[in-house]
């Protein structure tokens, strides 16, 4: 169905948001009050919609998250089946809150654990949860002994644009390659608090200045919209690529992928988990996430 009406034939990886629940409640989460929402998919509806991906489109990897996935009852089930019947490459996003058991258990089928951190000590737990810094900093140290690759994210607000250097070291010495950084957006619970946006956009500038000026013993890769030029313009609806980098499915079903790709239709595309079959919505309006390009700008 994405091909018929996009022309896109390949997707190379899926976003799959297996549910909306959370243990943390983040000041900055754009999810706001859907973390209270009940959608989830199964382990059966996860993994026909990997299936199908991988049929379809040629996907050869995955990326689970939520929500929360460490809470997801059936998360091992779905790590073992997309690794090991599907062939993909498995990433997990995760806030790393008291995960080491689960984390041992499907260590052996995943290629990557990504990390959601804030800044440093406070600064992180004040934004997410009390004691989260010390407990994100043991399961990387975890995935480190367990011979699983980790890296880490980090949104970018007025708290912790000071502290991404200081942040990107601590993580480098627990063996992570690579960090990430995000632009906040005020949707969701960041909505709320006004007070973590930075306003300065030359703030942004002089943190790329830093991240040039710097030697890091990891990769930083950073949102093309950190910029006091603020976010590029990305809609292009004609004449769209025949391969993409990703899409990304929200516990309802929801397809999302950049409008840059596939213009008024980047949200108009649905999971239907009863039938297992994508199906187009074109008058579909709900609440849009653009991707924008990621830009390396500092690495060993």
């Amino acid at each position: 169905m994405i091909g018929e009406v996009t022309g896109i034939r390949k997707i190379r990886m899926l976003y799959l948001q297996l549910l909306y629940r959370c243990n943390f409640a983040c000041l900055h989460c754009f999810h706001g009050e859907r973390l209270q929402y009940a959608d989830a998919f199964t382990a059966d509806e996860a993994i026909s919609l990997l299936a199908l991906m991988r049929d379809q489109y040629a996907t050869q990897a995955v990326t689970l998250l939520g929500g929360e996935p460490f809470v997801h009852r059936e998360l091992p089930q779905v790590v073992r089946h997309a690794k090991e019947e599907l062939g993909q490459r498995v990433e997990i996003c995760t806030n790393g809150y008291r995960i080491e058991r689960r984390l041992a258990e499907i260590a052996p089928h995943l290629d990557l654990l990504r990390v959601s951190l804030e800044g440093v000590g406070s600064t992180n737990d004040g934004i997410r949860r009390l004691g989260s810094y010390q407990s994100a900093l043991n399961a990387l140290s975890l995935a480190q002994d367990l011979g699983v690759a980790a890296g880490a994210t980090m949104t970018v607000t007025s708290r912790n644009i000071g502290e991404v250097v200081s942040l990107a070291r601590i993580l480098a010495q627990l063996g992570v390659k690579q960090l990430k950084l995000h632009h906040l957006r005020p949707v969701g619970n960041a909505a709320d608090h006004p007070e973590l946006l930075v306003t300065d956009l030359a703030a942004y500038g002089r943190l790329r200045e830093e991240l040039h000026s710097v030697k890091l013993p990891l990769e930083v890769i950073v949102d093309e919209d950190l910029s006091e030029h603020g976010t590029p313009e990305v809609c292009a609806p004609s004449g769209g690529p025949h391969e993409i980098d990703r899409i990304e499915a929200d516990p309802r079903g929801a397809l999302t992928m950049s409008c840059k790709a596939v213009g008024k239709d980047s949200h108009a595309f649905w999971y239907e988990k009863t039938s297992g079959c994508i199906v187009h919505r074109p008058s579909a309006t709900d609440e849009l996430t653009v991707s924008v390009p990621d830009v390396v700008y500092a690495r060993v």
